[in-house]
C-alpha cells in the first residue's frame, strides 16, 4: 500500500495563449490506506485527473507521487496501480477465472499463485460459483464484481475506480456500494473513486475532494464538506435537497449570501419567515415543502408525521442560528 500525492497538479491541452487549461494547480495528500472521492459534475476534470494518477493523462505541471516514488515519467504498468472502469472491460470468450487471472498470467506469474490469488478474491466477492461461467452469463453486478476481482488479484498499492457503478440500476448500486465499503475494509487498499454522484461520494468516502471547473473547491470529510461547505458551489451540490442560498433574507447582511439546509428551518406558528408554498413532495420518512421566500426558492424538509400544508398556502418557518452559513456574494467562499 501506498500514499498518493498531488503536488499542484495542472492538465492543458495544446500549447501557447491557445492552450486549453482544464486542471489548475490541485493539491491533496492521500494517507495510506485511504478511501477519497472525487466527485463534481460532468465536465469538472475529475476523470482526467484520475487517468494523470493512472498515468493515462500526461501531466503538464505539478508532481505525483505514489508512496516515495514521483511517477510523473512512468508507464501505468510500472506504477503498481489497478483500475476498475465503468464498461467492465471484460473478455467474452474467457470464464469469469481466465478473465481474473489473465493480468496475473501475462506477467508469468506461477499457476498455483494464481490460482490462489482469484480463489481468494473470488471468496471475497461471493464469485466462487461464477468461476467457469462466460461474461453473457452474468448479471451487471456480477461483471463488476469480476472486474474489482481482476483488480485485487493483482495486489496494487493503489486503487482507482472510474465511475464503476454507472451502469448499475439503483438497486444494485447501492449493493455494489456495500460491496466496495467491506472491500476496503478488508484489503486496507489507498483508493481513489470518481463518481458525478454526491450520495455515492458522502456514503463511500473517508475524506473527499469535491471538483468545479477544474479547480478543487473543498477537501474533507463527508461530515466537513456537508455541514460546514467552502463555498456556495459545494453547499449546492453536495446534500439532496441542496442548501438553500438567499440573497435578500430577513436579517442578511449586505454583500453576503445566507445559506440554510433544508432540515435545519422548523415550522412554527408565528413570528417566523413567512414563505409562499408552492407545492409539497412525499418521500416516504419525510416531506419537501417547495416555497418562496419573498421571489426567492426554499426547501424546507419536515417528518412525515408533521402536517403538510397546501399548495397555495401560506407558512412560517424559523432557521436555526447555529446552522447559517455565510458566504461572500461576489466570490461564493465561506465567510
Amino acid at each position: 500500500m501506498a500514499s498518493i500525492s498531488l503536488r499542484n497538479i495542472v492538465k492543458r491541452y495544446g500549447h501557447g495563449p491557445k492552450a486549453n487549461q482544464v486542471i489548475h494547480g490541485v493539491n491533496a495528500e492521500i494517507h495510506d490506506g485511504e478511501f477519497v472521492v472525487i466527485v463534481g459534475p460532468s465536465g469538472c476534470g475529475k476523470s482526467t485527473l484520475l487517468r494523470m494518477v493512472a498515468g493515462l493523462e500526461e501531466i503538464s505541471g505539478g508532481e505525483i507521487a505514489i508512496g516515495s516514488r514521483v511517477v510523473n515519467q512512468l508507464e501505468p504498468a510500472e506504477r503498481d496501480i489497478a483500475m476498475v472502469f465503468q464498461n467492465y472491460a471484460l473478455y467474452p470468450h474467457m470464464s469469469v477465472f481466465d478473465n481474473m487471472a489473465y493480468g496475473l498470467k501475462i506477467a508469468k506469474v506461477p499457476k498455483d499463485e494464481i490460482k490462489t490469488r482469484v480463489d481468494k478474491a473470488a471468496k471475497i466477492l461471493e464469485l466462487g460459483h461464477l468461476l467457469e461461467r462466460k461474461p453473457r452469463e452474468l448479471s451487471g453486478g456480477q461483471r463488476q464484481r469480476v472486474a474489482m476481482g481482476r483488480a485485487i488479484v493483482r495486489q496494487p498499492q493503489v486503487f482507482l475506480f472510474d465511475e464503476p457503478l454507472s451502469n448499475l440500476d439503483a438497486k444494485l448500486r447501492a449493493q455494489t456500494r456495500l460491496e466496495i465499503q467491506k472491500l476496503h475494509r478488508e484489503l486496507g487498499i489507498t483508493s481513489l473513486f470518481v463518481t458525478h454522484d454526491q450520495v455515492e461520494a458522502m456514503t463511500l468516502a473517508q475524506r473527499m475532494i469535491v471538483m468545479n471547473g477544474g479547480n478543487m473547491e473543498q477537501f474533507g470529510t463527508p461530515e466537513e464538506v456537508y455541514h460546514r461547505p467552502a463555498s456556495t458551489f459545494v453547499a449546492s451540490f453536495i446534500g439532496a435537497p441542496p442548501m438553500n442560498l438567499l440573497q435578500q433574507a430577513p436579517g442578511g447582511k449586505p454583500g453576503q449570501t445566507l445559506g440554510i439546509r433544508p432540515e435545519h428551518l422548523d415550522v412554527v406558528a408565528s413570528e417566523g419567515w413567512e414563505l409562499h408554498v408552492d407545492t409539497v413532495e412525499l418521500l416516504g420518512a419525510e416531506r419537501l415543502i417547495y416555497a418562496r421566500l419573498g421571489d426567492e426558492p426554499l426547501i424546507v424538509r419536515v417528518e412525515e408525521g408533521a402536517s403538510a400544508p397546501l399548495p397555495g398556502s401560506t407558512l412560517r418557518v424559523r432557521p436555526r442560528e447555529d446552522r447559517l452559513h455565510w458566504f461572500d456574494a461576489s466570490t461564493g467562499k465561506r465567510l
